[in-house]
């Protein structure tokens, strides 16, 4: 019976900084797997058509040209063009600024508030944690889907709208994490040193408190981006996300659910793009996770 490779212990050499200590660990778990690695080759390879989409662009994304409507895939048009003549390829490039940018936005700043509502109520407690919490509470209690597209609907159909809503709607989930993690934070030794040396509750928070939660709210954060991007796409599809001309990958999928009998490249594109970047981002998230959990550590 084989027993599982354990990481190779090797004594840093005099004078090794210590970060390289950790550069390298870093580099042997990521190398020793494979989905790892594809995912951020996925999501490397995603971020780089959303940064430079203008240069990899073939054509305008909202050029119109009706002699060439509903093209099929061709040299002149990779991904075939619309029920307009607009070519594909060049709106799927432009559609990764919309919806990664807000998977992006949506993970950052609900991991951002959440976590610091939730280690600033962990730390506070009474009647302001009871408050937090029954408001975090009241918000989980109603279905994410189904919240975010009530919110959406509320405020009006944009884009921006949607992901000011799926924002909202992840904040407890963080709040939750960074609170549970807060409570036991604060009744450790540091903590109590710093409060007898006067040390106010800000600085207990943000220098004690928010430091030593960042590990949980990281995995958390990794496994959302992906979550929001199709959250954003579900929007798109029903039309609460963003509208025309922009491109945007639920709402291409949306439109071309009426032509792919025939014209199957118009949603298969769009669809395809969703798929692949969500579970590069999600398996970026696997090794995220699997890289922070303690009991991980030593396999």
């Amino acid at each position: 019976m084989s027993t599982p490779l354990s990481p190779p212990i090797v004594a840093p050499l005099p004078g090794t900084p210590r970060w390289q200590d950790k550069f390298a660990y870093l580099r042997y778990q990521i190398r020793r797997s494979p989905l790892t690695m594809a995912g951020m080759a996925i999501t490397l390879l995603v971020l780089l058509c959303m940064a430079f989409a203008p240069w990899l662009a073939s054509h305008d994304p909202n050029a119109l040209n009706l002699a060439q409507r509903l093209a099929e895939p061709s040299a002149a048009h990779w991904f075939g063009t619309d029920e307009v003549g607009r070519d594909l390829f060049s709106r799927v490039l432009y559609g990764s600024r919309q919806s990664v940018g807000v998977g992006l936005f949506v993970a950052f700043a609900s991991c951002l508030i959440g976590g610091l509502l939730g280690c600033m109520s962990g730390v506070i407690g009474g009647r302001f944690d009871g408050l937090i919490m029954r408001l975090m509470d009241i918000m989980l209690s109603v279905p994410s889907l189904v919240l975010i597209m009530a919110l959406t609907a509320a405020l009006g159909p944009s884009l921006f709208n949607a992901m000011l809503a799926i924002t909202l709607v992840r904040i407890p989930f963080y709040v939750r994490l960074a609170r549970g993690q807060a409570l036991s934070i604060r009744q450790m030794g540091y903590v109590k040193a710093a409060q007898t040396f006067g040390a106010g509750r800000w600085h207990i928070v943000l220098w004690h408190v928010a430091r030593n939660a960042m590990p949980p709210l990281l995995v958390q954060l990794s496994l959302d981006i992906g979550s929001a991007i199709l959250m954003a796409s579900a929007l798109g599809f029903i039309g609460l996300g963003a509208q025309q001309p922009t491109a945007e990958w639920g709402a291409m999928v949306a439109t071309g659910r009426n032509y792919i009998l025939d014209q199957w490249w118009y949603s298969t594109f769009p669809g395809l793009a969703i798929l692949i970047t969500a579970t590069g981002f999600n398996l970026v998230g696997d090794g995220v996770r699997d890289l922070l959990d303690p009991r991980q550590q030593g396999k």
